[in-house]
């Protein structure tokens, strides 16, 4: 069930279809459930609930099939190699905003100067 936490229902839902995957509830190649049955499971709206499978598809955890439903996909991605990539795309990030702050200093220093004289 969606809490109301002020999270969006969507997230919560993907969170939690997220964790069953994981956790292996829902193996690899197992069907979600239908959009009707979690939209009861989680008393949500259709809506909400094909946001939250949206997010998944996104993630690449599970996989549309036309006619036939969705499914865990059978070569989930692997958390600790996303989260490997994840940590170095962090750092390449804070890196790179370190020395704009460094440049940008420079340049405030130089037209301090420049406005002093």
């Amino acid at each position: 069930m969606v809490k109301k936490t002020g999270r969006p229902g969507y997230l919560q839902i993907a969170d939690d279809l997220r964790e069953q995957i994981r956790s292996g509830s829902l193996p690899p190649g197992a069907p979600l459930p239908s959009t009707a049955q979690l939209a009861t499971r989680y008393d949500a709206s259709l809506s909400v609930v094909k946001l939250a499978v949206g997010i998944l598809r996104n993630e690449g955890l599970v996989i549309g099939q036309q006619g036939k439903g969705v499914f865990v996909r059978e070569d989930v991605p692997d958390a600790a190699h996303a989260a490997a990539d994840l940590a170095s795309e962090v750092i390449e990030l804070r890196t790179a905003v370190q020395d704009l702050a460094e440049r940008l200093a420079r340049v405030e220093a130089t037209l301090s100067q420049r406005s002093e004289t």
